[in-house]
């Protein structure tokens, strides 16, 4: 590399270090959801990401939608599902979410998501699982049940789960749908296709935030409301994004992929390091399940 080359063209040559920015701004998504708390309701998070996100990127890339929209109109049910699903209801499930569990247990949760995704992918399209990814499926769904538990399985016979914790499975559970989803997706280019779906998402949440108007639960953002809004939008919405297509083309979308795996690892770290919450046993337990059942299924694909 030349001497000549300067940091930002470095850092977008280096498929490693955007994939770990990348991932650490998704990990700081599930902390923003606990700072989020009392300073800006889910829903006008939810909402006011996709419309500031809808105040950037259509405007750039105007050209690129107006080339592509014969194929994004013809593929438009397939748009508004996924961006209905991988965006809105996720996004607001998982704030919603932060109002009753910690952003230790958000990220862990998250990590069950490509087990979620192996699990759809045999329901939508009859994607064989080995007898070792099913063993990785069942290792992983009991990281989250020790997460939803608590490490206390007197939980399951009471079926006395903490909201937020049932919120953020729902919400993983969609997300594994839009992943599944996109796996058919039109021949757009990647950022043209998540400004389609950003565009659904910002529409689709807009009913959200008026039933929260409506039923007096709004909290418009405060000073730090904002602060956290700023970040969600340019970070988990905007650069991450950015960074992710980047290295995809750089190195692959499977390579790329397995780094997704990392997001329950930083969000605990940041949830520790930001919001002073405590590791449990039970925390380190279920994280070494859920990594432990990912790496088997995906050990055993990747060999196949």
């Amino acid at each position: 590399m030349s001497p000549a080359t300067s940091l930002p063209q470095r850092v977008w040559g280096n498929a490693y270090l955007l994939l770990i920015l990348t991932t650490l701004m998704w990990g700081g998504n599930a902390v923003a959801s606990r700072l989020a708390v009392g300073q800006i309701s889910p829903m006008a998070l939810t909402s006011l990401r996709w419309v500031f996100v809808c105040a950037i990127l259509p405007l750039m890339l105007r050209r690129e939608l107006k080339h592509y929209a014969p194929v994004l109109l013809a593929h438009r049910w397939r748009i508004i599902m996924l961006g209905a699903l991988g965006f809105t209801a996720f996004n607001a499930l998982m704030y919603l979410a932060a109002y009753s569990t910690t952003a230790i247990n958000i990220g862990i949760l998250q990590g069950s998501i490509p087990v979620y995704v192996l699990i759809g992918a045999f329901i939508a399209y009859r994607t064989p699982i080995g007898w070792m990814q099913a063993i990785g499926v069942a290792v992983t769904m009991l990281g989250v049940v020790v997460t939803a538990s608590r490490g206390d399985f007197a939980t399951l016979a009471n079926f006395s789960f903490v909201p937020g914790d049932v919120w953020m499975i729902i919400g993983c559970v969609f997300y594994a749908g839009y992943t599944v989803g996109i796996r058919s997706r039109p021949a757009v280019p990647g950022l043209v296709f998540f400004t389609a779906m950003a565009i659904v998402a910002g529409i689709v949440s807009l009913p959200l935030l008026g039933l929260e108007i409506w039923n007096g639960s709004v909290i418009w953002p405060t000073h730090e409301g904002w602060a956290i809004l700023a970040f969600v939008v340019l970070g988990p919405s905007l650069l991450s994004q950015l960074f992710f297509l980047r290295a995809v083309e750089l190195i692959g979308p499977g390579r790329a992929g397995v780094f997704v795996n990392l997001v329950p690892v930083f969000a605990p770290m940041l949830a520790v390091l930001i919001l002073g919450e405590r590791l449990a046993l039970y925390h380190g337990l279920a994280l070494t399940l859920v990594l432990g059942g990912i790496w088997i299924a995906e050990h055993r694909a990747s060999r196949a």
